[in-house]
């Protein structure tokens, strides 16, 4: 058996903040309860989960209390730098800020990083033109 990955649940302090975070990247809703919301990102993806943080703290059976760099990131990897420059913009229009402003790379590409607001990172890069 392989490992396969068919949703990412991200621990969230404010569930409504989120979901209209994500909903306003076009993440489509297709569960919404009290305390969780589920998004299709699109055929082929995971799903991405919203939990609020303490349920999903209690879930797994771990203390609620961490900060800082959770030692991952989630990437986004368009085929353009006018839609890395547009992903950035709509999440700082959804509310996100940018971590890393996009601008080329030294190894050809181009890429930026924003946080969603529970301070999630989202690296958006192309290897395009």
């Amino acid at each position: 058996m392989s490992l396969q990955v068919s949703a990412i649940m991200l621990g969230v302090k404010d569930l409504a903040r989120a979901k209209k975070f994500y909903a306003a990247l076009g993440c489509e809703i297709d569960t919404d309860t009290r305390g969780f919301v589920s998004f299709s990102l699109g055929e082929g993806s995971p799903r991405l989960a919203l939990y609020e943080w303490e349920a999903a703290a209690k879930d797994a059976g771990v203390s609620a209390e961490g900060s800082g760099f959770r030692g991952a990131s989630f990437h986004f990897n368009p085929d353009s730098r006018e839609v890395v420059d547009a992903m950035m913009r709509d999440a700082v229009a959804a509310g996100g800020s940018v971590v890393k402003e996009a601008a080329p790379a030294q190894w050809g590409g181009y890429f930026g990083y924003f946080s969603d607001p529970d301070g999630y990172l989202w690296k958006v890069t192309t290897y395009g033109s």
